[in-house]
C-alpha cells in the first residue's frame, strides 16, 4: 500500500536554505496577523506601528540595539553549542551567573584593582562563572550519556534561585530599600555609551567582535572543523582520531562562557546592578535567534536585531492599537517553529512509496 514517508535530499538547494529564514519570517508575521486581527486590531496599522516602534527612529534604534546585545550573545551560545550537537537550553541560567559573578568580582576589584585591571577580573569571572555552569552537563553527556537538553534547562532554575538567594541575602544592596538587589557598580567599571543620548552601549562591540570572531574560527581553524565534525557524527569522529569529549568540553566553554558574558555586559552597559528581572527571557531568545541564524555566527547579528526590533516594536504597538505586547512572544515563539519547518522543507522532501505486499 502506498505510504508517505519523508526522504533527505542528496543535494540541498542553495536557493531553498537561503530562502528559508525568509518564509520562515513571512509565515510567521501572516499568522501573528490572525491573533492580531483577533484582539479586533487593524493587521496592516500594527504591523506599521511595530516596525515604527523598533526601526522607525534614533531612539527606536537605540532601544533595539541596546536589547539586541545580550540576545547576539546568547545567540552565539547557542549556535557554537547545536553545531557541536551540545544542546545548550542553559543560556538563561548561564547569563544571570555570569552577571553574579561580575558584581561580586567588581566590589571587591573595584577598590583593590586599577579600573583596567578590575574589569578585566570582572569579565573573566563572568566567563569563568557561565562555562563552569555548562561543563557539568557537558562531561555528564559525554561520560554518563545524560541527556544535556534536561540537564541544562533544570539548571536554569537552580541558577536563578542561587541568584535570588544572594540578592536577598549577602549581596543585597543596603541602600536599596528592600528591594533584592545588588550594589552598584562603581562608575570606572560601567562601559560608555556608543551612541550619545541612548542607551547603546560599547558592550555592542563586544557582541559584534564576539560573533566575527567565532565565525572566523569556525571556518578556519581546525578547531572549527573538530566542532562540525563533532556535530556531523561523533562516531565518525572519534574513529578518525579526533579528540571528541575535549572538543565537547571545549565548545560547553565557549558557549557557557559567551552567556556569562551577556550577564557581564548587561550589568556593565545598561543597567549598573544586578535583580531577577534584568534580562528575563534572554537566554531562551538565544535559542531562536541561533535557529533563526541556521547556526551562521555572523547570521546571528541580523536574526538579533529582527528580534530585538520585534520585542521593542510591541510596546508602541499596544500603546497605539490596544493589541498585548505579549503578541511579541508569541511571535518570536512562532518563528522558532516555523523556522524549523523551513530548515525541514529545504533538507528533505515528502515521497510516497510502496509498503512491502502482504
Amino acid at each position: 500500500m502506498p505510504r508517505l514517508r519523508l526522504e533527505r535530499r542528496l543535494q540541498p538547494s542553495r536557493v531553498a536554505q537561503a530562502a528559508a529564514p525568509l518564509a520562515a519570517i513571512a509565515a510567521t508575521l501572516a499568522l501573528a496577523a490572525l491573533l492580531v486581527a483577533w484582539a479586533g486590531a487593524p493587521v496592516g496599522r500594527s504591523y506599521a506601528l511595530l516596525l515604527q516602534g523598533g526601526f522607525g527612529s534614533r531612539f527606536a534604534w537605540g532601544e533595539t540595539l541596546t536589547r539586541a546585545t545580550p540576545l547576539i550573545l546568547t545567540g552565539l551560545a547557542a549556535a557554537v553549542a547545536f553545531r557541536a550537537r551540545l544542546y545548550n537550553i542553559g543560556a538563561e541560567g548561564q547569563l544571570y551567573l555570569g552577571a553574579l559573578a561580575a558584581v561580586a568580582v567588581a566590589g571587591w576589584a573595584g577598590q583593590a584593582l586599577p579600573a583596567t585591571l578590575a574589569f578585566a577580573a570582572m569579565v573573566a569571572a563572568a566567563l569563568a562563572a557561565g562555562a563552569a555552569w555548562l561543563l557539568g552537563p557537558a562531561l555528564m553527556k559525554r561520560l554518563l550519556g545524560v541527556d544535556e537538553v534536561v540537564t541544562t534547562l533544570l539548571l536554569n532554575f537552580v541558577a536563578l534561585l542561587f541568584v535570588s538567594m544572594m540578592l536577598d541575602g549577602p549581596m543585597k544592596d543596603p541602600l536599596a530599600l528592600g528591594w533584592p538587589q545588588s550594589p552598584a557598580l562603581p562608575d570606572a567599571l560601567q562601559l560608555g555609551k556608543l551612541i550619545e543620548r541612548s542607551r547603546v552601549h560599547t558592550g555592542l562591540l563586544w557582541a559584534l567582535g564576539a560573533a566575527a570572531v567565532l565565525a572566523l574560527v569556525l571556518q578556519r581553524h581546525a578547531w572549527g572543523l573538530a566542532v562540525r565534525a563533532v556535530g556531523a557524527d561523533a562516531r565518525a569522529a572519534q574513529f578518525a582520531g579526533l579528540p571528541v569529549t575535549a572538543t565537547v568540553v571545549g565548545v560547553a566553554l565557549v558557549s557557557g562562557g559567551l552567556a556569562g558574558l551577556a550577564g557581564a555586559l548587561e550589568v556593565a552597559g545598561r543597567t549598573s546592578y544586578l535583580t531577577l528581572d534584568m534580562a528575563p527571557g534572554v537566554g531562551y531568545g538565544g535559542i531562536v535567534i541561533a535557529m533563526l541564524a541556521g547556526l551562521n555566527p555572523l547570521a546571528v547579528v541580523p536574526a538579533a536585531v529582527f528580534v530585538s526590533g520585534v520585542l521593542v516594536g510591541a510596546d508602541s504597538m499596544s500603546r497605539a492599537v490596544g493589541v498585548p505586547t505579549y503578541i511579541a512572544d508569541v511571535i518570536v515563539a512562532v518563528a522558532l517553529l516555523t523556522t524549523l519547518v523551513a530548515g525541514l522543507a529545504a533538507h528533505y522532501r515528502l515521497r510516497w512509496s510502496r509498503g512491502a505486499a502482504a
